[in-house]
This record gives structure tokens, sequence and C-alpha cells, in this order.
């Protein structure tokens, strides 16, 4: 089991930053990569963005997010953070850590482990 605990959401004001962590505990060896989703009120989780656990740290993001949102890892640290620029009212929603242990292009559907989410506001 795997255990995803995450941290560092808040209120903010339009044009701002965050910075979001997740931190990993338990058979992280099991982990392939790790994600971040998001869920706004009323609609579906969506996909943010994704790193791989080990190696080359290959990352992908959501195409409406590139440019403005950086995932990163620390594995000394077992975790994985997620840097929020340029945030806009559009992007107020509980933000969810989540680990898959097969694929680098893990979903809401196929992850294998989530945290409790964090939530995020930005006020226009």
């Amino acid at each position: 089991q795997v255990q995803l605990v995450e941290s560092g959401g808040g209120l903010v004001q339009a044009g701002g930053s965050l910075r979001l962590s997740c931190a990993a505990s338990g058979h992280t060896f099991s982990i392939y990569a790790m994600g971040w989703f998001r869920q706004a009120p009323g609609k579906e989780r969506e996909f943010v963005a994704a790193i791989t656990w080990s190696g080359d740290s290959a990352a992908r993001y959501a195409d409406s997010l590139k440019g403005r949102f950086t995932i990163s890892r620390d594995n000394a640290q077992n975790t994985v953070y997620l840097q929020m620029d340029s945030l806009k009212p559009e992007d107020t929603a509980v933000y969810y850590c989540a680990a898959d242990r097969g694929t680098y292009y893990l979903t809401v559907y196929s992850a294998d482990y989530w945290g409790q989410g964090t939530q995020v506001t930005v006020s226009s």
C-alpha cells in the first residue's frame, strides 16, 4: 500500500502562485508514476500533470495548463510537487495527488492510490 498526503493549498489572488506537495509513504518502491488531478465544484475530476517516479523525470501536462504549472519530484523526500503560477479563478478546485504502479499515462480510472485532496481557491 501507498499513502499520499497533499499539502500547500490555500487562498490566493489571481496572478499569484502556489506550490502543492504530495508526500508518499509505504510501498513507494511500487510506484511507476505520480500525478496531480483536480476537481472543481460540479465538474468531473480532470488530469493536471504526471511525472515518472524514477529515471529521467519525464513529465506531461494537460494541454490547457502547459506553461503555467510545473510538476517535479524529490525522491529523497518521497515527495512530488506542483508549482502553479499565474493562477486564474478557473483554477479553483480540490487538487488530488495520485500514484500509479504501471503507467505514466495514469488516469482517474487507472490510478492505484489517491490522497485526500487539498483545496485551492483563486480569487479575482
